[in-house]
């Protein structure tokens, strides 16, 4: 049982093509947490990616990272999107892990206009990023989003991430706009050499009113083998797609295990046939949401430079 390995963009570590998303462990004991984890591992897993807002997660994992760290790519994450909180967050998310530094450090969940100028701004997140690289806390910086992949591609044009985390999945192709299609960062990615983390392969949908709710993914996730090989293989597919990261239920992970054990490379007529049954099976996409962000932020900024290139006050490009 072991995984495909695949370069991690210019950071260069062979990564499996499937991560240990810590979502999926935050709401577990340690006993049972355990047993997922060392499943994982069994499958060759040797990528990590956690946050402070997947409940004890980071605690989870501690005993983990202490007995492999040297084997483990370790991802990381924040919400904050000043110096301060995240400096602060990065220190307690350390503490928590058992870890000296993380591999990846990444603003989690980046989701309009206004927090992406903040976090790139005079006295931003990024300035804390750039300050734990230079004392060797953490290696890389990346961007994480769900919502808008605007947003996204504005950041990456704008800042020199080494990674970025996205949705990519059949559901948004079933009606690509312009906040869920997620091909545009792709191509930006793979023209950077960046590392692409994709989340929510097994995305239908959103869970529709009234529908019992029997995972705990936000979105209703498909839970059929044939149908979960098959949405594995569309995204890992995706080029520059490196990895796919665990869904936030482990009872959905041995049927992802498995699929990404038997995972092989799709043709591009395969991926449209598989649109198509996507579309046939009433899959709908994530976002656009009603009253979305991205337009009510993008009034507040304009569509100009989010930092100035020129300035002594630059703290994107490193």
């Amino acid at each position: 049982m072991v995984l495909e390995k695949r370069r991690l963009g210019r950071i260069g570590w062979k990564a499996s093509i499937l991560t240990l998303g810590g979502c999926g462990l935050g709401n577990l004991s340690q006993e049972k947490a355990d047993v997922w984890v060392k499943i994982a591992l069994e499958y060759g897993v040797n990528m990590v990616d956690v946050a402070p807002a997947y409940g004890l997660a980071e605690l989870r994992l501690a005993p983990w990272v202490g007995k492999n760290r040297e084997k483990l790519f370790l991802a990381e994450k924040t919400l904050k999107r000043t110096r301060e909180g995240a400096w602060s967050e990065l220190q307690r998310s350390l503490r928590r892990v058992g870890a000296k530094r993380f591999d990846l450090y990444q603003l989690h969940a980046v989701g309009d206009l206004h927090e992406l100028k903040t976090a790139l701004g005079k006295n931003g997140a990024i300035q804390a990023f750039k300050e734990a690289k230079e004392t060797g806390l953490i290696s890389h910086i990346g961007i994480t989003g769900h919502k808008d992949m605007r947003v996204l591609k504005k950041a990456i044009t704008e800042c020199e991430f080494d990674s970025v985390l996205l949705p990519v999945n059949l559901a948004s192709m079933t009606n690509p706009l312009p906040e869920n299609d997620f091909r545009p960062v792709l191509k930006l990615a793979a023209q950077q050499d960046m590392a692409v983390i994709a989340i929510k392969a097994l995305a239908k949908g959103r869970w529709k009113a009234g529908r019992r709710k029997t995972y705990r993914t936000w979105y209703d996730p498909i839970d059929i083998g044939e149908d979960i090989s098959r949405a594995v293989s569309f995204t890992l597919s995706q080029e520059p797609v490196v990895t796919y990261s665990l869904p936030c239920d482990v009872k959905l992970w041995p049927m992802v295990l498995e699929a990404g054990e038997k995972y092989r490379k799709l043709s591009a007529n395969q991926r449209k046939q598989m649109i198509d049954l996507a579309k046939a099976a009433n899959f709908n996409p994530l976002f656009p949401h009603r009253g979305g962000e991205y337009s009510r932020a993008r009034g507040q900024i304009g569509s100009g430079s989010l930092i100035q290139r020129n300035s002594s006050h630059n703290r994107c490009r490193r």
